[in-house]
């Protein structure tokens, strides 16, 4: 027992009295929103916005400016149908999950999400689609997650958490010899945390000049 108290006093030392010091002179310094804003994971919603969600007649290219620009921000984007007025859409690559000690990667929310990643190979991937409507637009964001089928029959030992960023995408068996083999991925449904996260984020941005004109008046 005193083994794992003596790991966890070293991890809090070494990893999250650093973080928290770096947390607290960047919010000292002024104009570093943005960079704690990629530095500090994001939070499950306390409220559900409805997904798909609907928007206001705004220009199509800045619309779709608004949802690149925020899912660049969580996965690479691997195909995109721009905006062209009618609809548009874009699908992103499998990004494994970032763990608790990865605080800069923003692809699983604080957490169960975020633990789950940690202890076990989680991926997701996004997927956004913008439909014109009458009065506007509707956005829909998916975020699918998977979680890796090992063969833990081949030499590897249950629960080991020694592979845990092993790149999992880019398994070797010459690099990995003799440890678990990849048997594929097994679908865990949607992550609707990071969905709304996604979300909310897009219609910050494009609703934002309009919350300003109204502040002036």
């Amino acid at each position: 027992m005193r083994e794992p108290l003596n790991t966890l006093y070293h991890l809090h030392r070494t990893v999250f009295v650093p973080l928290a010091l770096c947390a607290a002179i960047l919010l000292a310094v002024p104009g570093c929103g943005r960079l704690m804003h990629q530095l500090i994971p994001p939070s499950p919603p306390t409220s559900l916005t409805v997904n798909p969600a609907m928007l206001p007649a705004v220009k199509p290219d800045f619309l779709w400016l608004q949802v690149v620009d925020t899912v660049d921000d969580y996965f690479r984007i691997k195909t995109e149908q721009p905006l062209n007025g009618i609809d548009g859409s874009l699908e992103t690559t499998y990004r494994v999950g970032a763990s608790i000690l990865e605080p800069w990667n923003r692809d699983s929310t604080r957490g169960f999400e975020r633990l789950q990643s940690t202890l076990q190979s989680i991926r997701r991937k996004a997927i956004v689609n913008v439909h014109a409507q009458q009065s506007g637009y509707s956005i829909e964001v998916v975020v699918l997650k998977e979680i890796e089928d090992v063969d833990h029959s081949q030499g590897g030992s249950e629960g080991s958490l020694s592979l845990r960023h092993d790149g999992t995408v880019t398994r070797s068996d010459e690099i990995f010899t003799g440890e678990p083999i990849t048997l594929g991925w097994i679908p865990l449904g949607r992550d609707t945390s990071l969905e709304q996260v996604i979300l909310n984020e897009i219609l910050d941005r494009v609703l934002e000049p309009d919350r300003k004109k109204l502040l002036h008046h």
